[in-house]
């Protein structure tokens, strides 16, 4: 799924990047055209184009993913629906379904409270995550830090025999803070009902996973902190040495992608 992830964010960096050459000029032109025309007022269209581009491409990113958490979220109010949450949206080794949950349980919450939290911390380290990784390669690595956090999930279920359902986004958004931490150490954070207690991310990042490791040790069971464990420790090996031996090694595939489409449209008349 990780190899699948990577391999789709590089091919989508490539067509990101074709069509914005492509569309430069249609948005001159465009414009333009809006320059002597006569201009309506009161555009609700145009009103939430100008919120739009009044967000950071962080923000903008992680809409999408907001938007998936809320949409789940409303489904699990469903009753009829309540039976297929529970085996497809949380992740449990000792469910008949394995694979599916480990991707689709990232985007689930069963609590409003956990939703909103998890999503306010998404949103805050959005532009900064996005930034230092770019759209694209921000997605494969949220992706695969889901299915990763849930695996290491797994593994320290089996190992307790404490057979139990997890849900939420949590492991995926410790590899955002993680990773963020990481590369910005010395970056101030202050917690949101508290702000004149300002700390460095490196002492946050710290202090988060000294608690999570604490909690897997003695058997807390108030988060599921293997899940968190796993999304922070890919998020610090990921921008110390992923980046490094996935990202920057895309070359040869997105190579290929370029031929097989030049070849495809040599075929269709170029």
């Amino acid at each position: 799924f990780t190899g699948s992830a990577f391999g789709s964010a590089a091919i989508w960096q490539y067509e990101s990047l074709k069509s914005r050459v492509q569309t430069y000029f249609e948005e001159a032109r465009a414009d333009w055209l809006d320059k002597i025309r006569p201009q309506k007022r009161g555009d609700f269209r145009k009103q939430v184009n100008s919120w739009w581009n009044n967000l950071t491409e962080g923000q903008r990113t992680v809409t999408g993913i907001i938007a998936a958490n809320v949409f789940v979220f409303c489904l699990w109010r469903l009753p009829g629906m309540r039976r297929i949450m529970f085996t497809y949206f949380t992740s449990d080794p000792s469910s008949r379904a394995l694979c599916s949950p480990m991707l689709l349980s990232t985007f689930s919450h069963f609590s409003l409270f956990h939703m909103a939290a998890n999503m306010y911390v998404l949103w805050s380290f959005s532009s900064s995550i996005v930034s230092l990784l770019g759209c694209e390669q921000f997605i494969a690595v949220y992706l695969s830090a889901g299915v990763i956090s849930t695996f290491v999930s797994y593994v320290a279920k089996m190992a307790t025999g404490r057979f139990e359902p997890s849900l939420g986004a949590s492991g995926a958004i410790m590899t955002v803070l993680a990773a963020v931490c990481t590369k910005m150490p010395e970056a101030k954070l202050a917690i949101v009902f508290l702000p004149m207690f300002t700390f460095t991310a490196g002492s946050a990042l710290k202090a988060i996973i000294a608690f999570d490791s604490a909690g897997l040790a003695l058997g807390w069971r108030l988060f599921d902190h293997a899940a968190h464990l796993g999304g922070a420790l890919f998020g610090m090996w990921y921008v110390t040495y992923g980046h490094e031996l996935i990202w920057k090694n895309r070359e040869p595939l997105v190579k290929a992608w370029h031929e097989m489409r030049t070849k495809n449209a040599g075929k269709g008349g170029g």
